[in-house]
């Protein structure tokens, strides 16, 4: 058994931790326990917010980087942090590879000094209101000519440096997709999940900050502030405060109680042969059990009864109009069984038995998609960048291939679909095929 196939199978036969916020009861879940929290979770610079006297908040390592920007190189504090940086151009991270396919790929942090290095002579001028804070690691010190330092950690965006592109690429460092990444991911990987949730924060701040350039009230330019972790207003008689927006998006997995099935749609979007759960935005005045209710009729002419929250997952790789979606999970009980598609929000729907679902979640596919995507990395990061997309790699026919397949485990489809299927409850006991769950 691969590597990758054996982490799979660990995740979809453990558990995810979390209790539920609206049932008060066991409801499913197989998250796994070495996934410490869902893909883009789990931000391990963000676990703790530091104190303002901290000389790694956002507040006095803002005056230490303006100290720096200004040509200062020597900074007041000895316990003053050092800083990383991770440069982001058209949404994606920079990122180098390993050259090991198991080991797969790392982000490309670069220190400052060697950030301002990379910067001369480039389209971009380096200014503070760029550089955007992500967070600190005070536990985990750095050893510098016999000091220790703390790490503070920024991103900026560098969209306009046409030329970072062949002088990063020297250093067999690329900008990445970061759906690309998430796929190429090893989910097992502590260390590649929190470096795929630090990534996944710095895209949304820094879409949000380019989607949010002026004041919704009076329409003057918003600019920065706190380090770039809000932006305010700069006419004097307005002053609004704007802080990064979420998104919330319900996805359920509508389930036939009775008949032991569960409705999976599929959109034109979708790579050949994929089904996935049902999803819709949550709309003003509306409660998350009314979306899931409201979404489901839409889009697939079903009526739902009982809603059970099952968990949730930050969602990073949406466009970027929409910078930081949450998804918020939910198993959907059937009152009506009738399917009525909308086909301008889905191409089809249709119920399918557990032993069908089962089958979806088939390894081949998940390792075929990895390792493509893993390869596309490290040749990116040679300079060997192939023309064709991810959609097109991961539908190259080879091996077992199943008839249908579900997202993979970096999804909260796949945790909701295979949950159901292996109906294992939060204390790990398999439960009974039908009648296991939660009324509101």
């Amino acid at each position: 058994m691969s590597p990758l196939i054996s982490s799979i199978h660990y995740i979809s036969k453990s558990i995810f931790s979390t209790k539920s916020i609206i049932s008060r009861k066991p409801y499913f879940s197989t998250m796994s326990i070495n996934l410490k929290s869902p893909v883009f979770a789990g931000n391990p610079i963000r676990s703790k917010t530091p104190k303002s006297t901290d000389p790694f908040s956002p507040t006095l390592a803002f005056q230490t980087l303006k100290l720096l920007l200004s040509g200062q190189t020597h900074v007041p504090e000895p316990s003053s942090p050092k800083f990383k940086v991770l440069p982001f151009r058209k949404g994606r991270p920079l990122a180098g590879s390993t050259g090991d396919l198991v080991k797969k790929w790392h982000l490309g942090w670069l220190s400052f000094g060697d950030f301002k290095d990379v910067l001369e002579g480039s389209e971009v001028k380096l200014s503070d209101d760029l550089l955007v804070y992500l967070g600190c690691n005070n536990k985990e010190k750095e050893q510098e000519e016999g000091e220790e330092f703390s790490i503070v950690y920024w991103a900026i965006d560098v969209t306009e440096g046409v030329s970072l592109v062949e002088k990063l690429g020297s250093k067999q460092l690329c900008f990445v997709e970061l759906r690309t990444l998430m796929v190429a991911t090893d989910w097992a990987d502590d260390g590649a999940m929190g470096e795929l949730a630090i990534a996944g924060h710095a895209r949304a701040l820094l879409e949000w900050h380019n989607t949010s350039r002026f004041c919704g009230s009076c329409g003057e330019m918003l600019i920065p502030a706190e380090a770039g972790t809000r932006k305010q207003c700069i006419k004097d008689s307005c002053k609004k405060r704007l802080y990064p927006r979420v998104d919330p998006v319900v996805i359920m997995l509508v389930i036939d109680k009775d008949n032991d099935r569960a409705l999976l749609g599929k959109q034109s979007r979708f790579v050949p042969r994929m089904w996935s759960c049902l999803a819709g935005f949550l709309e003003p005045g509306e409660s998350l059990e009314e979306a899931v209710r409201r979404e489901t009729w839409e889009e697939a002419g079903i009526k739902v009864g009982e809603v059970v929250y099952h968990s949730s997952q930050p969602w990073p790789v949406g466009p970027s109009s929409m910078p930081c979606q949450l998804m918020i999970g939910f198993f959907a009980y059937a009152t009506s069984l009738e399917i009525n598609v909308d086909k301008s929000e889905l191409e089809d729907a249709k119920w399918h038995s557990r032993e069908d679902v089962k089958k979806a979640l088939t390894f081949v596919e998940y390792e075929k998609a990895q390792k493509t995507s893993a390869y596309k990395v490290d040749q990116m990061c040679k300079g060997v960048e192939k023309s064709q997309n991810l959609a097109s790699d991961f539908n190259v026919e080879s091996g077992e291939l199943a008839e249908m397949f579900v997202p993979g485990p970096y999804a909260i489809a796949h945790h909701l679909i295979s949950s159901w299927v292996h109906q294992v409850s939060s204390n790990g006991i398999q439960t009974p095929n039908k009648g296991v769950h939660s009324r509101l």
